[in-house]
């Protein structure tokens, strides 16, 4: 039997943590709590989570900053932002720095937990056991995709670390190559009924994605692997390999 996962509040709203923690509980989930910057550094010393929940405002730093220090640290973590309803920089920022999601306040407890279980299911997996199946896999300008592993590995033979969202995206893309893919068709992929019709995270998914399998490439003049199409949405112009091996 596995266990429940666990899940890391922090937000220096005492209410907003109490209603929280007795929601996802009440919903199979194990609840952490912290709120302040100091104290999810405290908590997350003691054990790392399966999924953090961070809010941007708290009274000795951002939420953002515990983002990109996540992300320094714990390159596949999932995390989610909450985020004042109007401040959409902070949203972009945030997906800009690693975030998986994010969610506007006020919001409903039931669609968090929703967000919460869509960023689960779409984590990385821990790597299967000796003699497990064999892997598939994809070749692209040099860059293998192993997708049981839901790991990137450069031509170099170095990992490209993505996000979840970012490894998500990037099969919707292996497992259609050639075909021009518009934002719409890219969000009910990846997100299916959790999607927002006025979300333009696909926009910051891309630019993110684009930068990271860049940087790996031996060539740093070679032809680019997306393209974008005006009014159109994106296209993944480079041959692709699908192959099975051990």
């Amino acid at each position: 039997m596995t266990s429940a996962p666990t899940i890391l509040i922090v937000d220096d709203d005492p209410e907003i943590r109490s209603l929280l923690a007795r929601y996802l509980s009440q919903q199979g989930l194990r609840v952490q709590t912290a709120a302040s910057r100091r104290e999810s550094e405290t908590r997350l010393a003691q054990g790392l989570p399966d999924l953090a929940v961070l809010d941007v405002m708290l009274p000795d730093g951002s939420g953002l900053e515990i983002c990109r220090d996540l992300r320094a640290r714990h390159a596949h973590l999932p995390i989610i932002m909450l985020t004042a309803l109007k401040e959409d920089v902070d949203r972009i920022i945030g997906l800009e720095i690693g975030a998986d999601d994010y969610l506007g306040k006020p919001f409903n407890p039931r669609e968090l937990v929703a967000r919460i279980k869509a960023v689960l299911r779409r984590a990385p997996r821990e790597a299967p056991a000796a003699g497990a199946p064999d892997v598939t896999r994809y070749r692209l300008a040099g860059i293998t995709v192993e997708t049981d592993l839901r790991r990137v590995t450069a031509p170099s033979g170095e990992l490209i670390e993505l996000t979840g969202a970012e490894f998500d995206l990037l099969r919707v893309f292996l497992d259609r190559p050639g075909r021009l893919l518009s934002r719409d068709q890219l969000l009910d992929l990846t997100r299916g009924r959790d999607r927002d019709p006025l979300d333009r995270s696909v926009d910051v998914l891309m630019s993110r994605l684009r930068r990271k399998l860049a940087a790996g490439l031996a060539d740093p003049d070679a032809a680019p692997i997306f393209k974008t199409v005006r009014n159109g949405g994106y296209q993944l112009v480079v041959p692709v390999e699908p192959e099975r091996g051990p």
